[in-house]
């Protein structure tokens, strides 16, 4: 993923869709799959949409800082964060309703 400031629009509330764009300019829908709010930021843990997601599998994502954009409801701002964050954030998602062996360790 870029590691530049984003905008993206929220594609479908229901599903809770976004679709980012990678480093090489090609579109990826991703998943919300749960948010946490960590010291006052809100942050949230994003994976490749599948369609029929296999319960059982484990999820492979990223976790991203979730902004408001200022004057626009239907916008959000995803920021990449620091691996160290991540790591602690991991946990915070694990202990938010994942079972350990549902979550992969981020690359």
């Amino acid at each position: 993923m870029d590691n530049e400031n984003n905008l993206f629009d929220i594609e479908n509330e229901e599903a809770d869709l976004v679709v980012l764009e990678d480093d090489d300019g090609n579109e990826i829908t991703m998943e919300v799959m749960d948010y946490v709010f960590y010291e006052g930021k809100e942050y949230a843990f994003l994976a490749e949409y599948v369609k029929d997601r296999d319960e059982e599998a484990a999820i492979d994502g990223v976790i991203m800082e979730v902004c408001p954009v200022e004057g626009d409801d239907e916008l959000e701002e995803f920021v990449p964060i620091e691996e160290s964050l991540a790591e602690t954030l991991l946990e915070l998602f694990r202990n938010g309703g994942y079972a350990e062996d549902m979550l992969e360790d981020e690359e």
